[in-house]
């Protein structure tokens, strides 16, 4: 927008404060800085909390963006609505399983004081809304495992949690996930009832699970009766859990996300309050349109088997495994028993070597390939990514000529494929060619993921999983 001489500018600082809001209602938020600055009754209508409904913040730990935030969350954190904090991994790749600040390599002197400022963004943002009654989404993800700074910042950041949530209103969303310790066994007690009532989305991710009390139990879940959409780590997924949701008393469930961490599955005793069968069965006939999406970590494949019961909903699963792989024969199971629901199927395994160790073969005997046999048993298949484990060339054709058109993503590593020059002679060892044949398989133009390029999926794997299960639990 120009305005151009003395009298232009007059009548743009007449204009009524409404009128003048509407028109920024039309711009995008950095049109509206620079629209503030025609004038200061103009700059006074920035900040209107009709403008500013939501937020999303990406905290890095920037000294320079210090003052930024602490203008920006004094304007808005009183009556912004939706609000999503990213803490973005100063550490670098935090993720599940990480170890403390100490054993990052190159993390010195600068590295602390980066984290603290780090943690002091968290602390500005969270006391700037603590009294904000009509929050309704509040998103909290973190990376990163603070496990250098002082006790009394820990608690600070566990406090101003429980305040935000006593003192909201109409919270509708809560997600708070893989930042450490933020999610305690006190932290759902502080919603009083009315609140809890409200809540439909509820996501409670967390990584300190050795040793420690539940951060949420079946009694606690009571409270929820319209939940629509909950995400949880596997070992808190007990079958009393199941029979709590599949309560007449609750709206049915329409989302269910779980991550399964081997230092959870460490016990294998664990196990003995997970849902069986029946259990599954009794929530799915109260929670009719219930998709499920499994997120596992480094879990063994014979744990994998006593937890993939057939009567789950599985629209999703995605496996990222560090050390041992997923075996063929969980793959077979996975095809056979959700031939009917699964679309997405993800399977990473990060830290190996081609040429060492080798990519782990999932077709060892000559037999069937397993990834092959679940592109034709299950018909809703539209999202396939590999990394870390052989697929042959002209395996990969006949994926994408049984699948067609209807996969939408086949993400492969160029190094996880390889040649068997007595199949396939045509294609034995030409990537071109390759190339041809699977786009002409998809009717689409398809490559392999390169070696320079980065599959986000492998590169930030627990980031992808929460983003992901955001807009699946979105989809309700």
């Amino acid at each position: 927008m120009a305005l151009y001489g003395a009298a232009e500018a007059a009548v743009a600082a007449t204009l009524p404060c409404e009128v003048i809001v509407h028109i920024f209602s039309f711009l995008s938020p950095w049109d509206r800085l620079r629209a503030s600055s025609v004038c200061s009754r103009w700059r006074e209508c920035l900040f209107y909390p009709c403008l500013w409904p939501e937020l999303w913040l990406r905290l890095r730990g920037s000294a320079a963006e210090r003052c930024r935030l602490d203008f920006l969350m004094k304007k808005c954190g009183s009556f912004v609505r939706e609000l999503r904090v990213d803490f973005e991994g100063v550490l670098g790749d935090g993720g599940l399983g990480s170890e403390s600040a100490a054993a990052v390599p190159g993390l010195g002197g600068g590295g602390l004081e980066t984290l603290k400022a780090y943690m002091e963004e968290v602390l500005c943002v969270l006391r700037s809304v603590r009294s904000n009654r009509n929050l309704q989404k509040l998103s909290v993800f973190g990376d990163s495992h603070p496990l250098e700074l002082e006790e009394k910042q820990s608690r600070e950041i566990q406090q101003l949690i429980e305040e935000v949530l006593g003192n909201s209103k109409h919270l509708k969303w809560l997600s708070l996930g893989f930042f450490l310790e933020v999610v305690t066994p006190t932290t759902l007690a502080a919603l009083p009832q009315s609140s809890a009532n409200c809540i439909e989305h509820l996501s409670l991710l967390d990584t300190h699970f050795i040793d420690t009390a539940p951060i949420i139990e079946a009694v606690e879940l009571e409270r929820f009766l319209n939940l629509r959409s909950l995400a949880l780590d596997f070992c808190y997924f007990t079958a009393e859990v199941t029979r709590v949701l599949a309560n007449s008393n609750h709206v049915p469930l329409h989302r269910l996300s779980l991550v399964i961490h081997h230092l959870s599955m460490s016990n294998i005793h664990m196990l003995d309050n997970m849902p069986q069968d029946a259990d599954w069965k009794v929530l799915t006939r109260h929670c009719a349109n219930l998709h499920v999406y499994i997120m596992a970590f480094s879990v063994r494949n014979d744990i994998l088997l006593r937890i993939l019961k057939p009567s789950i909903p599985l629209e999703r699963i995605h496996f990222d495994s560090s050390t041992n792989g997923v075996s063929g024969a969980v793959i077979d199971l996975i095809s056979m028993q959700y031939d009917k629901s699964l679309t997405h199927f993800l399977l990473i395994k990060e830290d190996v070597e081609q040429g060492i160790n080798g990519f782990p073969d999932l077709e060892p005997n000559e037999n069937e390939d397993p990834l092959v046999m679940l592109a034709w048993r299950c018909k809703k298949l539209s999202h396939l990514s590999i990394h870390g484990y052989v697929v042959w060339a002209h395996n990969l054709i006949a994926i994408a000529r049984l699948r067609g058109p209807e996969l939408q993503v086949l993400e492969v590593t160029e190094e996880s494929i390889n040649y068997d020059e007595y199949v396939m002679v045509d294609v034995a060892g030409d990537p071109v060619r390759l190339i041809e044949e699977v786009s002409f398989g998809l009717r689409k133009r398809w490559h392999p993921v390169m070696k320079n390029e980065i599959l986000y999926v492998c590169s930030e794997a627990t980031c992808y999983f929460y983003k992901e299960m955001q807009r699946f639990s979105e989809g309700i």
